[in-house]
């Protein structure tokens, strides 16, 4: 009985596994350091900072954020995606890239524009004489928070319906089901993974959210972090931190157990396309919910950014100096996230390499920390990298501001280790197509690790390369917690200056640099939108 022949496991080489232990210690490495300034407190004084009612009320306020804003998203993305999906609805891909545009305004100039629409001294109140609603708090936040979420949910639920087998719809529908019955116990079953996957990235994304919180004056554990560090209660602020971190951790943990041996019925291959829902008179009721819809989330946003950027020239008493401040932003955001894109590129291969080539517990085990460094809240992020920096230019007599604290070496590190994951993903995939043998054949013609990776490897990573370092260069550009807490003294960036005149109610000021960020974030856009009609 002839036998199939015996593929033999090529070794693992060495040169990747130290850069994967690299990567694994450069992300731990802010955590644990959490903990040690943490434990810095004597018992009583511990004690005292754990049992304060605030922690309760700052915990009750994280929560009932996360909660709302994933119930508001999730509601108006499924609403969304059903309609320019399973409808017979007019220009539905039209619709479709208008409701998913809003994730090119990150979630800080999302408030920002809401604080500068409302009160006695908004746009609103300049064009028509009415001050309108004045946005702040829970309610403010939960508003900025939404709107900036919903196109996240928006790409996962319609990915999930696209992908649904339409002949469980059509038996249920034969067997006398009405169609809400069908809605309740066909579809949104189904839909699981799919709002798993987006739910646990808006809850991820306002459980670490500092902008929008601290504009909106709303008290959650970040906006608390970041105050506490202000005034120098680094231990109070290290406690903080890891309550940040131990929701993320529940989070990812409540997240992998509802997941846990789920098993749909998928749409088959030869499954025919699900037909169109006549909607009849409603579908002018759902044309005027998405013009209501793409109003609030990207035009008044928008034309608040453009109006307050017009009246600069005029309002503003010495224009041309803040032309030179939004170029020396820019040149800030440019010299941060482009060293800081390719050396997470460069990090993520062999991560990437050792997953796909190499699968071990070891290679899975480097791969899940590199998302635990995305996952994590840069605030919390920051400061432990602020705590190991502190301790590293202590320990060798260098003298503050002069070292590695507030440099702009620690920037980069941090924008590459908390972006891996960005990068990690788009490599991956492009391994995945590319077939191991012709590695094999490389090496059995006498080509080395190195010249098989140049000559062979290397052009087929080339696309899945571009992608990341497009990725984690325009997350980095418009990143706020780390550049704040981790950028050199008088250290500008387009992020760091829209923030600030924001924070002050200084609108004029802040619109050319939320204008700027919008342009590189649509960029973004785009190439998920392109890479998600590629995918599905």
């Amino acid at each position: 009985m002839p036998t199939r022949p015996v593929r033999r496991r090529m070794r693992r080489p060495w040169y990747l596994f130290f850069a994967a232990i690299s990567v694994a210690i450069g992300v731990a490495m802010p955590l644990c350091y959490l903990l040690v300034r943490g434990f810095d407190a004597q018992a009583s004084e511990l004690s005292a900072m754990l049992l304060r009612w605030r922690n309760v009320h700052l915990l009750i306020n994280t929560v009932t954020l996360a909660a709302a804003v994933l119930a508001v998203s999730s509601t108006l993305a499924f609403i969304v995606a059903w309609l320019t999906t399973r409808s017979d609805l007019p220009c539905r891909q039209f619709w479709l890239v208008l409701c998913v545009l809003p994730l090119a305004i990150p979630p800080y100039l999302m408030a920002y524009a809401y604080k500068g629409i409302g009160g006695n001294v908004g746009t609103m109140a300049l064009l028509t004489g009415w001050p309108g609603p004045h946005f702040s708090g829970f309610v403010g936040a939960l508003l900025a928070l939404s709107l900036y979420n919903m196109p996240l949910m928006l790409l996962n639920f319609r990915v999930g319906i696209m992908r649904l087998d339409p002949t469980l719809e059509d038996v249920a529908r034969s067997l006398g089901r009405s169609r809400r019955n069908v809605l309740w116990h066909v579809i949104l079953p189904q839909l699981k993974p799919a709002f798993l996957a987006g739910a646990l990235l808006v809850t991820l994304n306002v459980i670490g959210d500092f902008g929008v919180v601290s504009l909106m004056r709303y008290e959650t554990f970040s906006y608390a972090l970041f105050q506490l560090y202000e005034v120098g209660e680094r231990v109070y602020a290290a406690w903080i931190a890891v309550a940040l971190l131990g929701l993320t951790v529940i989070v990812l943990i409540i997240d992998a157990w509802v997941l846990h041996g789920l098993t749909l019925q998928g749409r088959a291959q030869r499954a025919p396309k699900p037909r169109k829902h006549d909607m009849g008179v409603w579908r002018y009721v759902a044309m005027l919910f998405l013009i209501v819809l793409i109003l609030a989330a990207l035009l008044a946003p928008l034309s608040t950014f453009i109006y307050w950027a017009i009246q600069q020239p005029t309002m503003v008493a010495d224009a041309a100096y803040h032309r030179r401040e939004l170029f020396e932003a820019l040149r800030g955001s440019l010299i941060a996230s482009v060293p800081a894109a390719l050396l997470a590129a460069g990090l993520a291969t062999p991560v990437a390499f050792l997953s796909r080539r190499y699968p071990s517990a070891f290679s899975r085990s480097t791969e899940r920390m590199a998302y635990l460094g995305y996952a994590t809240p840069c605030l919390a992020f920051a400061l432990g990298l602020t705590f190991f920096a502190l301790r590293f230019d202590e320990a060798f007599g260098i003298p503050i501001n002069s070292g590695l604290y507030q440099s702009l070496g620690l920037l980069v590190y941090a924008y590459s280790l908390h972006y891996l994951a960005e990068a990690v993903g788009p490599i991956r995939a492009t391994l995945f197509v590319a077939t191991p043998r012709l590695e094999e054949a490389s090496r059995s013609l006498g080509c080395g690790p190195l010249r098989t990776f140049m000559r062979v490897t290397f052009p087929v990573l080339r696309s899945g390369l571009a992608v990341s370092v497009a990725l984690v260069f325009l997350s980095a550009m418009k990143e706020l917690p780390l550049t704040i807490l981790l950028a050199p003294i008088g250290f500008s960036t387009l992020a760091i200056n829209a923030f600030n005149y924001a924070q002050e109610a200084m609108f004029i000021e802040a619109a050319p640099y939320a204008l700027a960020i919008v342009a590189f974030s649509a960029m973004l856009v785009g190439l998920v939108l392109w890479r998600g009609e590629k995918n599905i």
